[in-house]
């Protein structure tokens, strides 16, 4: 299994009144998403809240975004845990459902002391659904978990047949390059900064998995074409558009996260409601300051018509 193009890490919807989750959203949100281009799901990671999720409610996530695609894109159903118990019932959940693949961080409260305690970890999650293609979730800005990635790899060629890939969400792309090159490059590494997409695809990239796809696929896609026609100083230009745009929705009255959830989506005609604490909600002062922005820098058009620019 090799993913290519732009793989959507998938928000989770909540009720904005009682905070549940609204399964009810995700089948229309997808189908947006589809129509920009998603060329596949990456459900429950850190843009889906799955840590802030109980067990059941990411069982119910992950089914009714599965049965949404509807075959259409691959769905990767992220099925970390701290509890090696839950991960596994995800797993097994996951090829339930008939999602395409899985993928764990790693557990980030007792957190492995080695590569080998961690591939231990992703040795058993894996074989709950040995079916299924299996990624692991390398971010450590967020996990905290940080091991010299060809050590794992060479790891799991030798311990676990399913694993796949990774998806690579770090900034460091000599790393990267080098599990690329890992045995000839038997594994899938899907970079996962979406503002350095530009210099991922000079160093080889194929895939990607971000959270400004679910909104900009179309903004992203230009990058690449223009990268692949060869045009270097389109595709800068259009980076640099689409790193103006991560940098306004992250920048004041930020955060990227809750105001993609109480801004963006809002602009497309979704509620999804607001984080879950301990993230921030944004007040109506910060979600009127952020649409006013947005609409003044002339993102706010943009996004809602899917006909993205240069100046």
């Amino acid at each position: 299994m090799k993913l290519t193009g732009l793989v959507t890490a998938t928000y989770t919807p909540f009720d904005p009144d009682t905070g549940e989750v609204n399964l009810d959203l995700i089948a229309p949100m997808t189908e947006h998403m589809l129509a920009r281009g998603s060329a596949g799901f990456y459900v429950c990671g850190s843009t889906g809240e799955g840590e802030s999720l109980s067990v059941g409610e990411r069982k119910s996530v992950a089914a009714a975004f599965v049965k949404a695609a509807d075959g259409r894109v691959p769905v990767i159903v992220q099925a970390g845990h701290n509890s090696g118990a839950s991960a596994r019932e995800l797993a097994a959940h996951a090829a339930e459902i008939g999602a395409d693949a899985i993928s764990t961080l790693p557990p980030t409260y007792f957190k492995p002391a080695s590569p080998e305690a961690l591939m231990e970890f992703i040795s058993q999650v894996a074989g709950a659904a040995p079916a299924l293609p299996y990624y692991y979730y390398h971010i450590p800005n967020m996990s905290g978990v940080r091991f010299d990635m060809v050590a794992l790899l060479r790891l799991a060629a030798e311990r676990v047949p399913s694993f796949n890939g990774v998806k690579f969400s770090d900034f460091f792309l000599a790393d990267m390059m080098a599990c690329q090159e890992f045995d000839g490059g038997r594994y899938d590494i899907l970079f996962g900064s979406d503002e350095m997409m530009l210099g991922a695809l000079a160093c080889g990239a194929k895939g990607a998995v971000g959270s400004s796809y679910a909104f900009a696929a179309p903004l992203w896609r230009r990058i690449i074409d223009a990268h692949e026609r060869g045009e270097r100083d389109e595709a800068h230009r259009w980076m640099l558009k689409a790193a103006r745009l991560v940098r306004m929705i992250a920048g004041a009255p930020g955060p990227y996260p809750a105001c993609v959830k109480q801004v963006i989506w809002p602009l497309l005609g979704f509620d999804p409601g607001p984080l879950r604490t301990p993230q921030p909600t944004m007040s109506q002062a910060q979600i009127d300051a952020a649409r006013q922005e947005l609409d003044e820098s002339g993102f706010a058009g943009e996004i809602v018509s899917g006909d993205f620019n240069l100046p």
